[in-house]
């Protein structure tokens, strides 16, 4: 089931087949910068649901130097966006100004794009600024009969902001990332499990949960997930669930006082739906 609104889903079907002929003609005829954030402006407005002259900024002004584009809500910055001409091939080096402006403010996404090709970043600021590619896609590859494209782009659109479905997608990665994975396999809880099902296929050998560790951390899982900045932060976000989960359990096993209750309702709280990770193809 789509997580889409039907009046987004039909607004980005139409810009998708509207944009496709525009950007194709716009990198025939070379486009410069100028006439490419237009176009840009025109996608933020027509696809992604922003008001041209509310909610899309231009030449924003941080400490003296200048960002292209933003979009806001509510009068705050959502995302700061880099705009570069259709014709010009996006580097990595390109954001980085961006990213310089967006840890400065306190902005966490920043958008790098031609027009054609899109690309988000995630900006972090911990002992340093860091930023990471979340998205990448190529909008004439985009197709408006494929759920999981549409998918991918309602995540940049007003609507999708609004019900925070960019950062779910972040955070979704970060719960599936490899270092995230790596580190919970050498929890204790993990090895216990491990150790149970050992025994059950050699009942006589001695195992200990150190042996099942040394074996997963040398043998099975990629040294590179295990070292380093972000195999770091995984253990540590990773031990501060457990210990908050710990805590839970232990509020959970004191006695509570049960209170008569009068006119007793049910609240009903429906699942929440993660989209699955996309990337449309490139």
């Amino acid at each position: 089931m789509s997580n889409i609104p039907q009046k987004v889903s039909e607004r980005l079907v139409a810009g998708i087949k509207k944009f496709k002929s525009v950007l194709a003609t716009a990198h025939e005829n070379k486009a410069n910068e100028s006439n490419t954030v237009i176009i840009i402006t025109a996608m933020l407005s027509e696809i992604f649901g922003y008001d041209t002259f509310e909610e899309i900024t231009s030449e924003i002004a941080i400490r003296g130097t200048f960002c292209d584009l933003a979009t806001q809500i509510d009068k705050k910055i959502q995302s700061l966006i880099e705009a570069k001409a259709i014709i010009h091939e996006l580097n990595p080096t390109h954001v980085t100004q961006a990213v310089g402006y967006a840890s400065r403010e306190g902005i966490k996404w920043v958008v790098l794009t031609n027009g054609i090709i899109w690309q988000i970043y995630k900006v972090t600021i911990d002992k340093s600024v860091d930023h990471e590619k979340i998205v990448e896609y190529d909008f004439l590859n985009i197709d408006h009969h494929n759920q999981d494209h549409l998918e991918s782009l309602y995540r940049l659109t007003k609507e999708g902001w609004i019900k925070s479905a960019l950062n779910d997608y972040y955070e979704q990665r970060q719960a599936l990332s490899k270092y995230s994975i790596a580190a919970i396999l050498s929890t204790d809880s993990v090895l216990s499990v491990i150790r149970k099902n050992l025994k059950l296929i050699s009942p006589d050998a001695k195992i200990n949960a150190e042996q099942i560790r040394s074996v997963i951390e040398n043998e099975v899982v990629i040294k590179d997930v295990l070292q380093g900045d972000k195999a770091d932060e995984a253990r540590k976000k990773i031990a501060k669930a457990l210990k908050k989960a710990e805590k839970g359990t232990n509020d959970e096993s004191s006695p509570v006082p049960v209170q008569p209750v009068q006119n007793p309702t049910t609240e009903i709280c429906p699942p929440t739906v993660t989209a699955s990770p996309v990337h449309p193809p490139a």
